[in-house]
């Protein structure tokens, strides 16, 4: 695998961060966090400020270490085998190449960090990820 376990790690991390946040719920409010009880910190706009780190996480990787994160998607997700890894990253080259950007595919995947857990399980990978 081209990718570093901890970087797996990190970007688990904040999937799950960007994951427990509600789409906006009442964009027009007006309101200043003090009256609305700060409620509005759960949701995530466009200026989230983790989902950016995120994406620029991602942004960063090299082709393989990119690819290599789309093939633990899909092992974790149960499209690919853990036996079929060579088949797996050749697959997300494919996709990454066909304009389906790692950060869309993510971001777009339910449960991503679930998922990416997983695949890293499969592969006998143990993540150091927080209990909890």
């Amino acid at each position: 695998m081209d990718i570093a376990p901890d970087t797996v790690t990190e970007i688990i991390l904040r999937l799950r961060a960007v994951e427990v946040k509600e789409g906006a719920t009442d964009p027009d409010a007006g309101s200043n966090a003090i009256d609305d009880g700060a409620t509005d910190v759960l949701t995530s706009g466009t200026d989230d400020a983790t989902e950016s780190e995120l994406r620029g996480m991602i942004a960063g990787l090299n082709d393989d270490e990119r690819a290599d994160l789309l093939a633990l998607l899909y092992v974790g997700r149960g499209d690919m085998e853990p036996e079929e890894w060579a088949e797996a990253v050749r697959f997300a080259r494919e996709r990454e190449g066909a304009g389906d950007g790692a950060v869309k595919t993510l971001l777009g995947t339910p449960d991503a960090g679930d998922l990416l857990e997983e695949g890293m399980d499969a592969l006998g990978i143990t993540p150091d990820l927080p209990q909890g």
